[in-house]
């Protein structure tokens, strides 16, 4: 029989308020500390989607994990992938016109890292990939400036926002609050992990 889950203070290494409205709608008393930004580099020669976003999140819990002296530090990094190709945060408008475009009508992962480092305890962090796969309308041209102008491309991976109901995406496989930024359901099976590793 599984344990119930103790939701516990949670420590956020991230500056993602859709991070933080995910944590806090579902009951965890959160407190936020932002990574420093050389904790966010992208990607390293040769190194694969789920590789990065696991380390990504992994350094963002460990840059926190110097400035606080107790407490479970949560970071988290997400990725869209599509083609083997790496899409993050839009820099600007066209470089989310050129995201949405090489999007439409494919298939595509939304990857997240999680990582779960527990200050207090002398255990090595928790760190582990979410996958989930989605599909994109083949949207015109006109589809994708609407939805440029409407400016909801801003700050998040894949230069889309899948909580805005857009109509266009859709989850096949996986977590929706993945494709959100935090996996939800993963982070309820590390958190139980760490709490039943505490217990033996």
């Amino acid at each position: 029989m599984t344990s119930p889950l103790v939701r516990p203070p949670i420590i956020l290494a991230s500056r993602s308020p859709r991070r933080l409205e995910l944590l806090v709608e579902a009951g965890y008393p959160v407190r936020v500390v932002y990574p420093a930004e050389s904790a966010e580099d992208g990607a390293l020669p040769g190194e694969e989607p789920f590789e990065m976003v696991a380390r990504l999140a992994y350094q963002k819990a460990a840059d926190v994990a110097t400035r606080v002296p107790s407490g479970l530090i949560v970071g988290c990094d997400t990725v869209v992938e599509c083609g083997g190709q790496i899409l993050g945060k839009p820099d600007d408008e066209n470089h989310a016109r050129q995201i949405l475009k090489e999007l439409r009508g494919r298939r595509h992962r939304v990857l997240s890292g999680l990582c779960l480092w527990e200050k207090a305890r002398r255990v090595a962090p928790l760190t582990r990939v979410a996958e989930t796969l989605l599909e994109m309308d083949r949207l015109s041209d006109e589809q994708i400036e609407e939805y440029l102008a409407s400016g909801k491309w801003e700050g998040k991976a894949g230069a889309f926002g899948y909580q805005d109901r857009l109509g266009w995406v859709r989850i096949l496989e996986g977590s929706e609050s993945n494709v959100v930024g935090l996996p939800m359901e993963l982070l309820e099976e590390m958190i139980l992990e760490v709490q039943g590793g505490r217990m033996k």
